[in-house]
């Protein structure tokens, strides 16, 4: 217990702190405090997508929790898929309750362009017809031009759970809810800062089989920041490393947090 460290679980779009389920447990039986949270909108969040229109909207509940650590103290922040904007979000905050960034077949925004720049970049590359039954949709005001996304069964199945349990893929398709990029805000949004977020040592986990965010956009992005700390790759996963891998997830995790925090 000497060694424990804290780690802050971040879901991607649409998911929920549910997703770590099989994760948390093999962290806390070595140890470590977790905490898995939702963000606003997600899992079991009373809000709806309707009711957000930023990144800051969506990552409240994580920025409410990092400012309530104590000032003494550093956590582990791991990121999965949109989840990397979260914790490049909270990092740019508060970087002195950092110790290291995990990005898990994340995107990782830099320090030179806009905020969504990897978004954008990634969008050009994916043509319309990869989306499946991937439902897009319009709301608030024309003036926001806002967009939910929530991801169809057939997608799941074929590019984020395609090596997970049929039990994992049933829980997903039951439990997703509409969530958005928030590609708007990104865009007029400052740029992250080399001083702020880029203080904080960030290592990146590839997942070699994801087909949402393949492994050549994910290596992409990795040399897009020229500033990674270490790349640790794990073989065999799909997007949804923490059910398809979770032992190998987690030794990864384990490393890290010995080196970094």
């Amino acid at each position: 217990m000497a060694s424990s460290k804290h780690f802050i679980l971040i879901h991607g779009a649409s998911h929920g702190a549910w997703c770590w389920y099989k994760v948390k447990p093999l962290l806390e039986g070595a140890g470590h405090k977790v905490t898995a949270i939702d963000m606003a909108a997600s899992g079991i969040d009373s809000r709806r997508i309707e009711e957000l229109k930023t990144l800051e909207d969506y990552s409240e509940p994580l920025i409410n929790l990092m400012g309530s650590i104590p000032s003494d103290q550093k956590v582990v922040l791991v990121g999965h898929s949109l989840g990397g904007f979260n914790i490049a979000l909270a990092a740019q905050k508060f970087p002195e309750k950092v110790s290291v960034l995990v990005f898990i077949a994340a995107f990782m925004p830099d320090f030179i362009h806009r905020p969504s720049y990897v978004l954008e970049k990634y969008y050009g590359r994916t043509p319309t017809e990869f989306w499946e039954d991937t439902k897009f949709e319009s709301y608030g005001s024309p003036y926001d031009d806002l967009t939910s996304m929530l991801v169809g069964p057939n997608f799941m199945s074929h590019n984020l759970y395609q090596l997970c349990s049929p039990q994992d893929l049933a829980l997903g398709t039951t439990l997703l809810r509409p969530s958005s990029l928030f590609i708007t805000d990104l865009k007029q949004a400052n740029n992250f800062s080399e001083e702020r977020f880029g203080f904080v040592p960030r290592v990146y986990i590839t997942c070699k089989e994801d087909k949402a965010i393949t492994i050549e956009y994910q290596w992409w992005m990795i040399e897009n920041i020229g500033g990674v700390n270490e790349v640790k790759e794990m073989e065999g996963a799909d997007h949804m490393a923490m059910l398809s891998s979770p032992d190998d997830l987690c030794l990864c995790l384990f490393g890290i947090a010995d080196k970094y925090a």
